[in-house]
């Protein structure tokens, strides 16, 4: 194993590993430090392992809707040890492919655990040190532990943990509903767990659009989860036969929820401790976040920094378009672009109905006292969601009232982290509503509800 290279990264995350290849076509001499299995948390105990859980609770959705034309579905059968080792073996057969991708673009791979110790120097746990023109740290988050509602991962999960369960409870108390406690209500409500979700905020997904999780909410509603918003967990007592969490409500009125686990899901916080970046003069904030610049350069000459370990969205796609933009910066390439614009960042949940949106909120444009001009269409009359089934949703677009740019974009329902991208495409290439609405949208599509609602900009849909 050489101990020189031009790039040496560490972490081996969506950001890390897209960062390695990338660099390797560059031509760029490559290394990779990674202490447990590529692909990191999103990979192995994240986005793959959850998605592949929520598609199987959506076909047994689908099985179910069966005695609509007299079929008798027995769920007496149904182990959800299986579903589990079929999310596992998913994660294991994709770590798998990454290996092979970044052997095939001659990446030397080490696993290890790496510490920076010099601008252009990086000390294994081995002892032994590998240099690098450029250090890349991608090494990720971790779930955040509140004093009081610890992880002990038998009656208090982690994000991680849940999906370590091959049984499951009778009943579960899911503290946090963002995109993970979302996922996990909507999964083990499939699977027959009563749910209770509890959320500070005044809405299920806080940072999506109210007017698309509004939709959410009725539906979680309609299938049995309960969810109690602007609610707050003040504390979490463990007994020999589950949990019982104290809670408050806005008007500060306690009460107190039993169930036989806890899932916290508060948010994530960096993995920047005992990697050496303090010590080195690496800037970081109070919170552990690394400050970056335009191509997600440190103010350490040498060092970069990418994904949830910065102050950008904590989302896998952002991570590995950082981790492009800085290999294709230490290159001397002009990169696609400098640093993430958030604006143009596609958040994705997927629950069913789903969610997906970017760009400007309308409570955020009217806070800031932005103006917009919105349109709105729902799903239920699109031929093919009623053909289908899926009629929960609606698709919304915000646009400058003068210019007809759009700002943002949100929807609600089935296949909405797909559908996002066409508006995205738009925004990102400074297209406006009339280039979409130009397009033939093939019939029957879910996709004519977002042509329907850019006609709605105009207040001409044809189908309402």
């Amino acid at each position: 194993m050489s101990d020189q290279f031009d790039v040496v990264v560490i972490g081996a995350g969506p950001g890390g590993y897209v960062a390695a290849i990338r660099a390797a076509q560059l031509g760029l001499s490559t290394a990779i430090i990674e202490k447990d299995n590529v692909g990191g948390v999103c990979l192995n105990w994240g986005c793959i392992p959850s998605k592949n859980l929520i598609q199987q609770a959506e076909d047994l959705h689908t099985a179910r809707r069966l005695k609509a034309i007299g079929g008798v579905l027995s769920e007496s059968g149904i182990d959800y040890s299986k579903a589990q080792q079929n999310s596992r073996k998913v994660a294991k057969t994709l770590s798998g492919g990454i290996k092979f991708l970044l052997q095939k673009n001659n990446v030397e791979h080490i696993t290890a655990t790496a510490k920076v110790t010099a601008p252009n120097e990086v000390t294994l746990d081995s002892g032994d040190v590998i240099r690098g023109k450029n250090i890349l740290v991608a090494t990720g988050s971790r779930p955040m532990q509140i004093p009081g509602f610890e992880f002990d991962e038998e009656t208090v999960l982690s994000s991680k943990g849940v999906l370590s369960l091959t049984g499951l409870p009778k009943s579960i108390v899911i503290l946090g509903a963002g995109a993970i406690g979302c996922e996990f209500a909507y999964v083990l409500n499939t699977f027959g767990v009563e749910v209770t979700l509890v959320e500070l905020a005044d809405h299920v997904l806080p940072t999506e659009d109210f007017e698309t999780c509004e939709v959410l909410q009725k539906s979680f509603g309609k299938t049995g989860i309960k969810v109690l918003t602007k609610t707050r967990a003040t504390a979490l007592h463990k007994g020999p036969n589950g949990v019982l969490v104290d809670i408050e409500d806005e008007d500060g009125d306690a009460d107190d929820l039993v169930a036989e686990k806890a899932l916290v899901v508060f948010g994530r916080v960096p993995n920047t401790e005992e990697i050496g970046l303090r010590e080195l003069g690496v800037e970081l904030d109070n919170r552990g976040y690394v400050t970056v610049g335009d191509y997600n350069q440190t103010n350490v000459e040498g060092i970069y920094a990418i994904g949830d370990i910065t102050r950008t969205p904590a989302l896998a796609h952002v991570a590995s378009r950082e981790g492009e933009i800085a290999v294709e910066h230490m290159a001397g390439h002009t990169p696609k672009a400098k640093r993430v614009d958030p604006d143009l960042v596609p958040s994705a949940v997927y629950c069913e109905p789903q969610v997906a949106g970017f760009g400007l909120r309308e409570d955020k444009a009217e806070k800031e006292g932005i103006a917009f001009k919105k349109a709105t269409f729902p799903l239920r009359a699109v031929g093919k969601a009623v053909a289908v089934g899926k009629t929960e949703g609606l698709v919304k677009t915000l646009v400058n009232p003068e210019t007809n740019e759009i700002l943002g974009a949100h929807i609600v329902g089935h296949n909405a982290t797909e559908m996002i991208h066409q508006i995205l495409l738009a925004k990102t290439n400074g297209l406006k509503p009339d280039a979409i609405t130009a397009m033939i949208h093939a019939h029957p599509t879910l996709s004519e509800a977002i042509m329907e609602q850019m006609l709605g900009i105009d207040g001409k849909p044809i189908h309402m």
